[in-house]
C-alpha cells in the first residue's frame, strides 16, 4: 500500500512524513515538484511543490506534474498537505486535485494540529486559542489572513461546493461522523471541512473516512489527519495481523484503561474466571480450555482480542481463604492463575490460523509466565512507548520476533492499554504461526 503527499512547502513535507513514520511507513521527501519518487523500499512518498506563494497557473502545473508523479508511482491514497495556519493556495490546489481525480473524489478538510496547538472549533481555526487572523499569520506580508473561518476561506478559492460539519456530530464517534459525510457527499458537497480539537477526534475522522467505500477520499490537512487515514485505509484494504491483550491485573486502573480500550476499538473481551484457575484441581485445565476454545472463536471477529480476568462483574479473590483451603501458599496460586492467562495466550497464538501482530501484556508475573510457557529466552527491548512501558521483540521459542509490549497494573492513564495497542498496530511485523 503507497501513500502520495502533495505538500505546498518542503518543512510541511518533512512533518508530514515524520507523522507517517511514526504510523509504522516508511516515507521520503522529493525536493522538486517534477522529481519521480525514489525507488526502493518507500511506501510514502511527500512531495515539496514549494506553491504556497506560487501565482495560480503555476501552482496548479505542479500540483497536476506531482499528482502524475504520484499516479504513476502507484500511489493508493493521495493526500493534500496545507499550511497549519491555512495560508496559501489551498482551495486552489485542493481543486487541481479533485479535478485529476475525478468527480467521485472528495476533499475532506481538517485544519487541526492539537500537538501546535492548532484547533477547529465551529468552522473557526484557532492558535493558541486565538484566531488566526488575530495573530501574526494575519500580517503575513505575501498572503495576509483577514478571517479564521476555514469553509469560507476555502470557499473564496475553490469552484466546489463547500460543507461544514461540527464538533458536536465529531464528538460522536466515528459512525455518526460517517454517516454525516455520505449525506453531505449527496446532497453535492465535494469539499468537506470538519473540526477537530484532540488527536482523537481526528483518528475517529480518519476511520470514518476508512469506511468509504463509494468514492476516493483526500485527506488535506497539515499531516495529522493525512497520517491517521493513510494508516486507517490501509488496514482497511489489507488483511490485518491480530494483537492479543492479556490482563491479569484486577486494579481499579486496569479496569479503567480496558474498559476505554473497549469502547474506543469495540472489541468483545474474553473473560477468565479467576477463580477457577487460583486452584490445583482439574478446574484450571477446564477453565484453559473454556476460554481457548472461546478467544478462537472471538479471534475471527474482531483484530483486537483481550483476554482478562478483569471482568465488571468478577469480585476481587480472597486468595487467603482459598490458600487455606487448599492448603497451599498465596503466592502458589497467584501463580497459577498467571501461568492460566499465559498458557491461554500461547495456545490461541500457536492455533489460530491468522497472524500475530504483537502482543501486550500487564502484570509481570502474567508476563514472565507467558515467556515461560512460550519457552522463551528473554525480550529483546528496542524503545518505551510510554513512562514505565516496554516495547520489544521475544528472543527464542514458540514466539522468536514476535512484538511485545509490557507494563505495570498500575502505570499509566485510563488511555495508557489503548496507547500501547496503536503502537504495536503501527509496528505489526509478519509473524509465521508456529504449531
Amino acid at each position: 500500500m503507497k501513500v502520495g503527499v502533495i505538500a505546498d512547502d518542503l518543512t510541511g513535507a518533512n512533518a508530514t512524513g515524520v507523522k507517517l513514520v511514526k504510523q509504522g511507513f516508511e516515507a521520503a521527501t522529493m525536493v522538486y515538484y517534477d522529481q519521480p519518487p525514489a525507488s526502493g523500499s518507500y511506501n510514502a512518498v511527500c512531495i515539496d511543490t514549494d506553491s504556497r506563494y506560487a501565482r495560480r497557473d503555476v501552482a496548479e502545473m505542479r500540483i497536476k506534474k506531482s499528482l502524475e508523479n504520484l499516479q504513476r508511482w502507484g500511489a493508493d491514497v493521495i493526500c493534500k498537505r496545507i499550511d497549519s495556519t491555512v495560508r496559501g493556495n489551498i482551495g486552489i490546489e485542493i481543486d487541481t486535485v479533485l479535478n485529476v481525480l475525478g468527480e467521485h473524489s472528495i476533499a475532506v478538510v481538517v485544519a487541526s494540529f492539537p500537538d501546535s496547538s492548532r484547533i477547529t472549533s465551529g468552522g473557526y481555526l484557532l492558535v493558541n486559542g486565538v484566531p488566526v487572523q488575530a495573530t501574526d499569520v494575519a500580517k503575513d506580508p505575501v498572503t495576509p489572513l483577514t478571517e479564521s473561518y476555514v469553509p469560507s476561506i476555502i470557499r473564496k478559492q475553490s469552484e466546489y461546493p463547500v460543507a461544514h460539519i461540527g464538533l458536536e456530530t465529531v464528538l460522536q464517534g466515528k459512525e455518526t461522523i460517517l454517516n454525516d459525510m455520505k449525506q453531505q457527499i449527496q446532497e453535492g458537497n465535494r469539499i468537506l471541512v470538519l473540526d477537530a480539537v484532540t488527536d482523537e477526534e481526528i483518528e475517529d475522522i480518519a476511520h470514518a473516512m476508512a469506511l468509504v467505500e463509494e468514492y476516493r477520499l483526500v485527506p488535506v490537512d497539515p499531516g495529522p489527519l493525512t497520517a491517521y487515514y493513510s494508516k486507517a485505509y490501509t488496514s482497511q484494504h489489507s488483511q490485518s495481523k491480530k494483537i492479543i491483550v492479556t490482563v491479569g491485573s484486577v486494579t481499579s486502573l486496569s479496569a479503567q484503561q480496558l474498559s476505554y480500550l473497549i469502547d474506543k476499538t469495540n472489541a468483545n473481551p474474553v473473560y477468565v474466571e479467576a477463580e477457577k484457575l487460583a486452584s490445583l484441581s482439574d478446574s484450571w485445565e477446564i477453565e484453559v480450555e473454556r476460554v481457548v476454545k472461546e478467544a478462537l472463536k472471538q479471534i475471527e471477529q474482531q483484530d483486537i482480542l483481550i483476554i482478562t480476568t478483569n471482568s465488571p462483574s468478577a469480585k476481587r479473590l480472597d486468595l487467603t481463604r482459598f490458600a487455606e483451603e487448599q492448603g497451599v501458599s498465596q503466592e502458589q496460586l497467584a501463580k497459577r492463575i498467571a501461568d492460566g492467562l499465559g498458557k491461554i495466550t500461547r495456545i490461541v497464538i500457536q492455533s489460530t490460523t491468522y497472524e500475530i501482530g504483537g502482543c501486550f501484556s500487564s502484570g509481570g508475573d502474567v508476563t514472565a509466565s507467558l515467556c515461560s510457557v512460550g519457552r522463551a529466552e528473554g525480550i529483546k527491548l528496542k524503545n518505551e512507548v510510554l513512562p514505565l512501558v516496554a516495547y520489544g521483540q521475544f528472543i527464542g521459542g514458540y514466539f522468536d520476533g514476535l512484538p511485545l509490549a509490557t507494563k505495570g497494573g498500575m502505570v499509566g492513564d485510563k488511555k495508557a492499554i489503548y496507547t500501547i495497542v496503536k503502537h504495536l498496530l503501527a509496528n505489526q511485523t509478519s509473524m509465521k504461526q508456529v504449531n
